[in-house]
């Protein structure tokens, strides 16, 4: 926070029907007087209802080295947001028959079945159950680049607690497992059947693997100025956060972006985000949508209690966050699932209003779950109704 901010903060731009006047003022306000102290550079966003936008809001700047503004077509780097998408992409393959969240990994995945991995289930696997939060021994950080042994890696090693038992964070592992299990099953890469049976049809601002085209739409992140808490550290929490190698590194940005990383490296506007978590509805993405029973198999309850990663209570479904115990920040509802992302982001769907909503920003803070930017504006939305 400057001091001397300007009290009338940039412009809002977008849309914003008469009754969520109170959630753009709560928008206005997050650049003026941001919570904690983080004041908003360049944020957006989306509400929708039934698949149609509803609110969007941006303001700011996408890039305030440059002084290039927050625009409709600003890419945010959504980081775990986007396993709320990878959570999707598997239940589409669920829905297809391609995939049994029930059945094991290692009947589609062979070599996963090693060192104790054999029974581990799909809904297990997308749950955190696996113990497989990070690698155990390190590894050297651009070895991510390079998936493949990245996944030998992975289905060499034992699971670091026993599967089943608890929840543990995956930050990017999960990433690359789920992906392998939904290239395995569909034939397709999770990002080539994201644009081909999703982006490209409903049009939505939604990469997994960014081309280099694309690259000068992507806003300059500010870095949190504080390391998130986790709690009293232990070996497992080494292994998902902490290891030189428990994240990639070493390659630079435009590798990153260009990359398939599920779990940490989708970029998309927050319209595109707000729109894709509607597949979690009845009502659905461009002409397709999951059975109620593949929904209540993504949404229901695959376990919870303290996690071993993260520092909080949560309950899991099939890679989404429930919005119950500390996970309980989308709102008021019970049902509603999604999940947040380094540094603020994040994405949600609700069955008991059928809205779904996304938050993007460029100023990160350290908190894991439930920054204080959008819970202001949920907050506000859910007041409005």
């Amino acid at each position: 926070m400057t001091d001397t901010p300007d009290i009338h903060g940039p412009e809002i731009h977008g849309l914003c029907p008469d009754p969520f006047g109170p959630v753009k003022d709560a928008f206005a306000r997050n650049f003026t007087d941001g919570p904690e102290g983080l004041d908003e550079v360049g944020a957006r966003f989306t509400v929708c209802r039934a698949g149609e936008v509803v609110l969007d809001l941006w303001a700011g700047q996408a890039d305030s080295v440059a002084n290039q503004p927050f625009g409709p077509d600003t890419l945010a780097p959504v980081f775990s947001t986007g396993k709320a998408v990878m959570a999707l992409m598997i239940a589409w393959a669920v829905e297809r028959g391609l995939l049994d969240y029930e059945a094991p990994v290692a009947e589609v995945w062979p070599e996963f079945g090693q060192a104790g991995k054999a029974d581990i289930t799909l809904a297990q696997l997308m749950s955190h159950q696996a113990g497989l939060a990070g690698p155990s021994p390190a590894i050297d950080p651009s070895l991510w680049f390079e998936p493949e042994k990245v996944l030998e890696v992975l289905c060499r090693q034992a699971p670091l607690w026993q599967p089943g038992t608890a929840s543990g964070y995956h930050p990017i592992t999960v990433g690359y497992l789920a992906g392998e299990v939904f290239r395995r099953a569909d034939g397709r890469t999770m990002g080539q059947a994201l644009k081909a049976d999703f982006a490209d049809p409903a049009g939505l601002d939604l990469w997994l693997g960014l081309p280099e085209a694309e690259h000068g739409r992507v806003a300059r992140m500010k870095k949190p100025t504080a390391a998130p808490d986790l709690g009293p550290i232990d070996a497992i929490k080494t292994a998902a956060f902490l290891d030189k190698g428990s994240a990639p590194a070493g390659r630079g940005s435009a590798e990153w972006r260009r990359m398939e990383i599920p779990s940490a490296n989708m970029h998309a506007t927050a319209e595109a985000l707000a729109r894709m978590l509607a597949l979690a509805l009845p009502e659905g993405v461009a002409g397709k949508s999951l059975s109620p029973a593949t929904r209540t198999a993504l949404m229901q309850q695959r376990i919870a209690g303290p996690d071993r990663v993260l520092p909080f209570d949560l309950s899991w479904g099939a890679g989404v966050m429930r919005n119950q115990g500390e996970g309980a920040v989308f709102g008021p509802n019970a049902d509603t699932v999604g999940h947040c992302g380094w540094g603020g982001s994040c994405a949600f769907a609700d069955p008991t209003t059928g809205l779904t909503a996304a938050y993007v920003m460029t100023r990160q803070s350290p908190h894991l779950i439930g920054d204080p930017r959008p819970m202001r504006l949920i907050e506000a939305l859910y007041a409005a109704l």
